[in-house]
């Protein structure tokens, strides 16, 4: 006789997830990380819900493994926000994100450290606030601050060919002003200027 498989789900409130299946996979990797190894494999994130599937034989496993998950989801909107997450929430590229992480504008709460497999260092990344990011969504944000930093480029950019041309020009007078000593001719000598001098007219 086969055994009969247990099943259970949890739905992912779009509060939790913002509309990320990355941020679903971090979600699913939180929970996995707080049950035993031999039962990680048996949960998964689907869309909209955490799914456990075991087999019968596993009925105490599976009743530990349910309550630690229901546990888990509990408070799982407020779950920190991981840098990829953020970056497939707001659809933003790593650069735009080191860039308004620098200048303030996208904030974080603090920072995490984790030792990844298969590397001898650990690493150390910001996290963020789910509802900051979520402000930032439900804003658009993110539009406002591309066209600012549009706007900040094309200021540089005429700054720095305005620069350029006040350059040329400099090197031009100079240039100018070289050549015109460089082939200055003698003065020419005066007739009669000894004996002007020598009437004292210039004193």
């Amino acid at each position: 006789m086969s055994s009969r498989p247990l099943f259970a789900e949890w739905p992912l409130a779009p509060a939790a997830t913002l509309g990320s299946s990355v941020r679903a996979k971090g979600i699913e990797r939180e929970v996995r990380a707080r049950l035993p190894w031999a039962v990680k494999k048996f949960v998964k994130a689907e869309t909209g819900r955490i799914v456990l599937r075991m087999s019968e034989p596993e009925l105490d496993e599976f009743a530990a493994a349910s309550a630690s998950i229901s546990k888990t989801l509990k408070d799982i909107e407020a779950l920190p926000v991981l840098p990829r997450e953020a970056e497939d929430i707001l659809t933003i590229s790593s650069r735009e994100r080191h860039k308004w992480l620098k200048d303030g504008r996208l904030q974080t709460i603090g920072t995490r450290t984790v030792k990844m497999r298969g590397r001898s260092k650990a690493v150390t990344f910001h996290v963020f606030d789910p509802r900051h990011i979520e402000d930032l969504l439900d804003r658009d944000l993110v539009t406002v601050w591309r066209e600012e930093d549009a706007r900040e480029v094309a200021q540089n950019r005429r700054r720095g060919a305005g620069k350029a041309a006040l350059t040329r020009a400099g090197k031009g007078k100079s240039a100018l002003v070289g050549k015109g000593r460089k082939g200055e001719h003698p003065r020419p000598k005066l007739e009669g200027w000894d004996a002007f001098e020598d009437e004292g007219l210039l004193r």
